[in-house]
């Protein structure tokens, strides 16, 4: 308990805590109520009550030629997701995004799979999304793989506003998540899309077999790179992958690393993301314990909770969706 409430007052003062603090907190004798409790005092302080909310939408789906070993849509593994098209009409996305903005969402994001874009891809979707922003207003964010500057910046003049790129885990650890590409391609990324204008989306899933350790590191590293937008996603475990076995992460152990998350990185939408309705409250308990941010809505090849369930709760917490 004294550990928590100097920790809380040393962020108070504008002070980062450090990885040994950290871990400190997540050892089990930590009480974590008293955790919780201190990281909803810290959001409060510094973030009030505004919660962000966004959507996402599988703007193109297919078998990817990455390795990640959690992913349904990866052509390496024989999963139930057999879905295969390329990127969504105008049309289609145009009316995703109308739906999105009446339900009251901030932040409409196109998500494809694959390495990349290419150029003709990046393009086609640039009219999309001048035409989501001229009939619909509502705010952008792309994730598209592993795009450059140049690549980001039509993007940008397009009307896009935001770049997601998950780190997915620690820099120790992501070598035994996906070998087909690198932790610094992903850091290269949103340096790119930071250098064109863009602000930056990028968080990681837990219980892919990683240590707590881990996620300190990762969130160490999304601190140290400035970003303020981190989606957390539990680990659904799709049968066909590798991690279709892995254990479902206790609600306490996902509380806990929300909590950790909101005193390493004090003044970011920390965003509940994939994997959040495998919890019993669907993410309640974490709400008031440091997360203020979710993605609504269906994920990418699962079934999400829907907007109008997750504003009535928001509701109820005292939250109000606004940028």
């Amino acid at each position: 308990m004294h550990l928590i409430k100097e920790l809380k007052q040393k962020i108070y003062a504008g002070n980062d805590i450090s990885k040994e603090e950290a871990l400190a907190l997540a050892d089990t004798s930590t009480d974590l109520q008293e955790l919780a409790a201190a990281a909803d005092e810290i959001r409060k302080h510094l973030c009030g009550n505004r919660f962000d909310l966004c959507t996402i939408v599988n703007g193109k789906c297919g078998r990817c030629p990455e390795d990640c070993k959690y992913c349904a849509q990866s052509a390496h593994y024989q999963t139930d997701c057999h879905d295969s098209y390329p990127i969504l009409s105008t049309q289609a996305l145009l009316e995703g995004a109308a739906r999105s903005k009446e339900q009251g969402v901030l932040r409409y994001s196109i998500v494809t799979s694959g390495r990349q874009l290419d150029s003709r891809e990046v393009e086609e979707v640039c009219v999309s999304i001048r035409e989501i922003r001229r009939q619909v207003g509502i705010e952008i964010c792309v994730s598209f793989g592993l795009l450059d500057e140049m690549q980001f910046r039509r993007l940008k003049e397009a009307g896009a506003s935001r770049v997601h790129c998950n780190l997915e885990t620690s820099r120790r650890f992501f070598s035994q998540v996906c070998t087909t590409h690198t932790y610094e391609d992903k850091i290269a990324v949103l340096r790119a899309a930071r250098a064109a204008g863009l602000s930056v989306c990028s968080g990681g899933i837990v219980g892919l077999g990683e240590e707590m350790e881990d996620r300190i590191d990762l969130a160490l590293t999304l601190r140290e790179l400035g970003v303020k937008s981190v989606p957390v996603n539990l680990l659904n475990p799709i049968k066909g992958t590798p991690y279709e076995n892995n254990p479902i992460l206790t609600s306490e152990a996902f509380c806990r690393t929300i909590s950790i998350f909101r005193f390493l990185i004090p003044d970011a939408d920390i965003r509940l993301a994939g994997g959040r309705g495998l919890l019993g409250d669907k993410g309640e308990r974490c709400f008031v314990s440091g997360a203020n941010a979710a993605i609504s809505g269906d994920m990418l090849t699962t079934a999400g909770i829907t907007t109008a369930a997750d504003l009535a709760l928001l509701r109820r917490l005292g939250y109000v969706v606004k940028k």
